[in-house]
C-alpha cells in the first residue's frame, strides 16, 4: 500500500508541474526559464544545476517507488514520509494556482510578472519551493536510499541557492514593495 500511494504521489506531483507548464505554453508564456536568458553567471550555474538535479531526482523518486527500495523498514517512518510528500504536493499545487500566470521556473529574462502576496504567499514567500522540499524529504523517508538522500540534499540546496538568486531579482524588480513583503513574511514559513 505504501508503494502504491508513493507512486501516486510522485505521478500527481509531476503531473501538476507539467500541466502548469503546458497550460502556460498554450497562453504563449515561457514558464521554464532555468539557465536561460541574460542573467549573472552565478544565476545561470545555479539554475542549470537545479534543472539537472530536479530531472535526476524525479527519475530517482520514480524508480525508488517502483522498486519499493527503502533503508527504513519501520512503517511509521515510511507513513510519515507519505504524509510529508502529500503535504508538499498540495502546497506546491496551491502555490502554482495562486501565482496564476506569474509562475515561472527560473528568473524571468524579459517577462514582466506580478508580485503575488495573497493566499498561501501570506505565510510563505516560497511555498512552491517549500512544497518541493517537503516532497523530496517525504520521498526520502518513504523510499529512502543513499542515492535518493544525496540527490534530495543536493536538490534542496540548489533550490535554496535559487531562492537567494530570485530574491535579488525581486528586490530590483519590485523596489520597496518586495522589501516590505520580505519583512512581513518568512522565506519558507511565517517564522523562517
Amino acid at each position: 500500500m505504501i508503494q502504491l500511494i508513493g507512486i501516486i504521489e510522485v505521478i500527481l506531483f509531476y503531473t501538476a508541474y507539467f500541466y502548469k507548464l503546458l497550460n502556460q505554453k498554450r497562453k504563449g508564456i515561457k514558464t521554464n526559464q532555468l539557465g536561460k536568458g541574460n542573467k549573472s553567471k552565478k544565476a545561470v550555474i545555479v539554475e542549470s544545476l537545479l534543472k539537472i538535479s530536479t530531472v535526476l531526482i524525479a527519475a530517482i523518486m520514480f524508480i525508488s517507488a517502483i522498486l519499493n527500495v527503502s533503508m527504513f523498514t519501520g512503517q511509521p517512518i515510511r507513513l510519515t514520509g507519505l504524509v510529508l510528500s502529500g503535504l508538499g504536493t498540495c502546497l506546491f499545487i496551491i502555490a502554482m494556482a495562486t501565482m496564476r500566470d506569474s509562475w515561472r521556473a527560473g528568473i524571468p529574462d524579459k517577462d514582466k510578472t506580478e508580485m503575488v502576496t495573497s493566499g498561501i504567499y501570506k505565510v510563505s514567500r516560497n511555498p512552491a519551493f517549500l512544497g518541493f522540499d517537503l516532497t523530496y524529504i517525504g520521498a526520502c523517508l518513504t523510499f529512502g536510499n543513499m542515492v535518493m538522500l544525496i540527490a534530495a540534499v543536493f536538490t534542496i540546496l540548489m533550490m535554496h541557492l535559487q531562492i537567494l538568486e530570485e530574491e535579488k531579482y525581486l528586490e530590483s524588480t519590485f523596489v520597496g514593495s518586495y522589501a516590505a513583503y520580505k519583512k512581513r513574511v518568512g522565506r519558507y514559513f511565517i517564522f523562517l
